[in-house]
């Protein structure tokens, strides 16, 4: 029986940490440069004529043991960021790589330290806050015709319920730049991505030269919480995804991901509105 033993935390040591992520770095430069995809790279400022999807997020959370200074560092790195993406558009057979376009957070870019989780805590780290980025993108995939080709999936479930709007696990988690997110333009339409910060909120866009012919819908099923005897409590879930026609037919019913997540909570207590999902 599977006791997930392997969602326990593994603390490793500084210098095994670094040595990992020089040698995974380098395998994704390898991969990028010399795996045969067709990245895209080509900006456009002016929006495609069809809206597919859009979505919306608060930026500002009130969060448990969560100092303010990391959020509003947190929107100035999205900020950042979002000038290196805002307008890209993917054309057939193209891929969208989320770290290949934005690069490598550093201080000389403009970006601060901000919120980064590590182990299921808190810690202050140089781009910090850019996976509600990373999140919404993905979020926003999901109810289109593309194609996610790679997403890594958060091993912790830090946040209780309380005003949860998507379902656990349909989000991208991102770490520059082994742990990236891909979405492949498998169709013959052409797509873009529009971002903006508004107020006190991050607006995501795709648009097409091509109407919308289908409409999704993604949903969790099979939701459980077991507790294991090393003393930890693990959530599972699988999320998937309904393609409904024009017409309000049902045309396909998609597994998308599973999830198996550590909580960082105790899960039957009850939470106030001060414990919620970032980025959600």
């Amino acid at each position: 029986m599977n006791d997930y033993y392997h969602l326990k935390p593994k603390y490793r040591s500084g210098i095994r940490s670094r040595l990992g992520r020089i040698f995974y770095t380098c395998k994704r430069f390898l991969f990028w440069y010399l795996g045969g995809d067709r990245y895209t790279k080509t900006r456009e400022f002016n929006s495609l004529e069809y809206l597919i999807y859009t979505h919306s997020t608060p930026l500002y959370r009130k969060l448990r043991n969560v100092e303010m200074w990391l959020q509003h560092n947190k929107v100035d790195n999205l900020k950042v960021a979002i000038r290196r993406i805002d307008g890209v558009v993917i054309k057939p057979g193209e891929t969208f790589s989320y770290w290949k376009l934005i690069g490598k957070p550093t201080y000389s870019k403009g970006y601060k330290d901000g919120m980064v989780l590590h182990y299921g805590q808190f810690k202050s780290g140089v781009g910090g806050g850019l996976c509600q980025l990373s999140n919404m993108i993905y979020w926003m995939s999901l109810h289109t015709p593309l194609t996610v080709v790679e997403r890594h999936r958060h091993s912790f479930d830090v946040f209780p319920d309380s005003n949860r709007t998507q379902p656990l696990g349909s989000g991208a988690t991102c770490v520059y730049n082994y742990r990236d997110l891909r979405v492949l333009n498998n169709t013959n339409e052409t797509y873009q991505l529009r971002l903006s910060i508004e107020g006190d909120s991050l607006i995501g866009k795709i648009v097409s030269d091509r109407e919308r012919y289908f409409n999704y819908e993604v949903y969790e099923k099979e939701h459980s919480i077991t507790h294991h005897h090393w003393g930890g409590y693990i959530r599972h879930n699988e999320v998937r995804r309904k393609v409904v026609s024009n017409r309000n037919e049902i045309v396909d019913d998609l597994f998308v991901c599973k999830n198996d997540a550590l909580m960082m909570y105790e899960p039957f207590l009850d939470w106030s509105e001060n414990d919620i999902d970032c980025g959600k």
